[in-house]
């Protein structure tokens, strides 16, 4: 027996719209976190780097991950 599947698969156009609104507020927020991390990172002495057991090098990778991580 044939049948017709009338059904569409594709999301509507405004729930398309929503999740590229969503991506780009979460990029948003994972970018302030970044900017803030690395800022706060950057003004330590190398003392205080030292005692965290961090080096300057290490500096944006700790940044990119714990922006990735927080939200």
């Amino acid at each position: 027996m044939a049948y017709i599947n009338t059904a569409s698969n594709s999301s509507s156009f405004m729930a398309r719209v929503s999740t590229i609104v969503d991506a780009l507020a979460t990029r948003r927020r994972q970018n302030r976190m970044f900017r803030q991390t690395f800022a706060e990172l950057s003004e330590l002495s190398n003392r205080e780097m030292n005692d965290l057991g961090i080096s300057r090098s290490e500096i944006r990778r700790i940044a990119i991950e714990s922006s990735r991580n927080a939200l």
